[in-house]
């Protein structure tokens, strides 16, 4: 039966071409912002996954700023308490020294004088963005280190914590006396325990240091890691993308081109009138 009123064959025309025009549209969506999902809409479960760890990244961005200062204030002390121990050689050379019955002892003790304040100098210096791990101020380092979500999707923060080595008190210099060979016999001793302190805090520091590299390229690959698996998840295929399109436009094409006939179809409906 035809029917100049129903035109079935159009309205299945115009369904067809309507779903070709949603798919082509959400094609180009795709190759202009390069994600296959873009919003909840799309597929809510992946999107709400992403989005999770879209925070966890930012979260291990604030960490990796964390480390590479704690890195760098870390590094500050080291590169002070290893100074220190080369001086505290060089003392050590000048008390050796002045055992001996025939030396400018005078001089010894000035040099020494100087070696001492050296070290002084250094421990105050030795600090980045006001934070001193060589002095008396009792100050740790506290180090964000990571952000550890649970499978329950609760968050706890981790840190790493630098013990400062307080070379202001430890290496009280003042037992040092190089101004005749009895007082430079009984300074060796000392020396030689002020030499182990400035030892023990460099290795100790070292230590922490090594911790705190180690982390930060952990977190820079659990970074990378989890942004490869953001792309996975809602990122879209480009070449399948492409071929998608191709193939959409031709439907396209023909989806109009039905849409004509069909329309045309109840103007056959006049023949039967002439």
């Amino acid at each position: 039966m035809s029917s100049i009123l129903t035109n079935n064959s159009a309205m299945v025309a115009l369904q067809t071409l309507k779903g070709i025009n949603q798919n082509l549209e959400k094609t180009q969506s795709e190759i202009s912002t390069g994600k296959e999902i873009a919003g909840a809409k799309d597929n809510s479960a992946i999107w709400a996954i992403s989005k999770v760890m879209e925070s966890d990244v930012s979260g291990f961005q604030a960490v990796s700023d964390s480390l590479a200062l704690g890195e760098s204030t870390v590094a500050v002390a080291l590169a002070g308490a290893e100074q220190i121990t080369n001086i505290l050689n060089e003392i050590k050379g000048k008390v050796v020294a002045a055992t001996g019955e025939n030396v400018d002892y005078a001089k010894l003790t000035a040099d020494v004088t100087e070696l001492t304040n050296q070290v002084t100098s250094i421990i105050n210096a030795s600090q980045f963005n006001g934070m001193n791990l060589l002095n008396d101020d009792g100050v740790n380092l506290t180090v964000l280190s990571s952000i550890d979500r649970d499978n329950t999707g609760t968050v706890t923060a981790s840190n790493i914590t630098v013990a400062a080595v307080d070379f202001t008190s430890n290496l009280d210099l003042t037992d040092i006396d190089v101004s005749d060979s009895t007082q430079a016999e009984a300074s060796i001793v000392n020396i030689e325990a002020h030499i182990q302190t400035a030892v023990d805090g460099a290795a100790a520091l070292g230590a922490s240091s090594k911790r705190i590299t180690d982390q930060s390229g952990f977190v820079t690959k659990v970074m990378d890691a989890m942004k490869s698996g953001i792309g996975s998840l809602v990122d879209a295929d480009m070449e399948a993308a492409s071929a998608r399109l191709q193939a959409l436009q031709t439907q396209q094409q023909l989806g109009v081109q039905a849409l004509s006939i069909a329309n045309q179809a109840p103007q056959t409906i006049l023949s039967l009138f002439r």
